[in-house]
């Protein structure tokens, strides 16, 4: 081990060596199977293979949210040049006021977050010679065509959503969590079954308002749906770097996640009762039984409820859920993926996005 690190030291700066072993992700994949993740030197100052992979990710799926968000930003949120496109729709943004009348404010904020995130991680990578990520080749995907949505190629699809609401009965048990292989129903079944739009896919969707309404509403169920995945997935991972500073960053973003989700878990909880015309999609009305009352259910529990951590013999905490680390990254694209925010995409970009998360799985913490 301390043989390698003065072979690599002597031999190249540090600089060099992860800009020409970051330059392909097999070559990535290759050195951390064969336990590359712990050549680079004891001191805190090193960042390993592992930590790269990690951070390599991440910039990943932030890019990936910064799609979305700038999608509902365009025609939802506050038009402004902090995020850039899109002129607003007024009919989908009164259906989203009608779950509070700051929503607009509240989607630009998270767009422009999300806009940081990517580009300081890039910015991160870059300053310690590690490769970017870049993902504008598989900007492929039709969005939506309803005026105010800016005219060109997507990452992500917004369009044919199956939103996974289990997070609010996740957050509200006492008894259960998802670490132990705890499973949750889903707060709106109807969005589990089918493929919804949570933006207008074009001015048809504009009418009738009670389908109008249904759209505003998946789209902020699907708002703390994300968020809620990011949530859980910084601390997971976190839990995986060696770097002191990489492991700083982690903890300074994932916070803002969880930030977001309560926001949006809040938000989703003022949502009107309405059902779908045109496809049958039923939101109940949330102040009634068997939401009122019910601490399953109840809309108004947006702070976590105590739940049993580590062993089901110790007391329970409030805690972030799930946070087990294992295979966290490639759980978070099966989740994506399974609700539909890739329709479209190509067989490339999927084996781009599985071969970062694989890295950032094969990363090890450095003891």
């Amino acid at each position: 081990m301390l043989q390698q690190v003065r072979t690599l030291r002597s031999s190249s700066t540090r600089r060099s060596f992860l800009r020409a072993g970051l330059a392909a992700p097999g070559v990535i994949g290759a050195s951390l199977v064969a336990g590359g993740s712990r050549v680079a030197a004891r001191d805190e100052d090193e960042i390993t293979h592992g930590d790269i992979s990690i951070l390599r990710f991440l910039s990943a799926l932030e890019i990936l949210e910064t799609d979305l968000w700038q999608q509902y930003n365009e025609l939802g949120g506050i038009q402004d040049a902090e995020v850039p496109g899109g002129s607003g729709s007024k009919a989908y943004t009164d259906a989203l006021v009608n779950l509070d009348g700051d929503m607009p404010q509240y989607i630009h904020d998270n767009t422009e977050d999300e806009f940081t995130h990517f580009n300081f991680i890039n910015g991160y990578l870059m300053s310690k010679g590690a490769k970017p990520v870049n993902l504008d080749r598989f900007r492929t995907l039709a969005g939506s065509t309803a005026m105010g949505a800016q005219k060109i190629k997507r990452l992500t699809n917004l369009m044919q959503l199956t939103v996974d609401t289990s997070w609010w009965t996740r957050y509200r048990s006492r008894t259960k969590n998802p670490d132990f292989g705890d499973t949750f129903p889903p707060a709106i079944p109807g969005l589990i079954q089918g493929k919804f739009p949570a933006i207008p896919r074009s001015d048809a969707d504009l009418k009738p308002g009670t389908h109008l309404q249904a759209i505003a509403n998946t789209a902020a169920f699907h708002f703390a749906t994300i968020e809620q995945g990011g949530t859980s997935l910084y601390p997971a991972l976190a839990q995986r770097v060696s770097n002191v500073e990489v492991l700083r960053i982690l903890l300074s973003i994932g916070p803002t996640e969880a930030l977001h989700f309560q926001v949006w878990h809040d938000k989703a909880g003022n949502a009107p009762a309405v059902t779908d015309p045109t496809n049958g999609l039923v939101f109940p009305d949330l102040s009634m039984p068997p939401f009122a009352g019910n601490e399953d259910l109840q809309a108004n529990l947006i702070m976590p409820e105590p739940t049993v951590f580590l062993s089901r013999s110790l007391p329970v905490c409030s805690i972030v859920r799930p946070t087990e680390t294992q295979g966290a990254a490639m759980g978070a694209v099966r989740f994506l993926t399974a609700m539909g925010l890739f329709i479209g995409q190509s067989s490339a970009f999927f084996a781009e996005l599985n071969a970062l998360a694989t890295q950032a799985d094969l990363a090890q913490r450095r003891v």
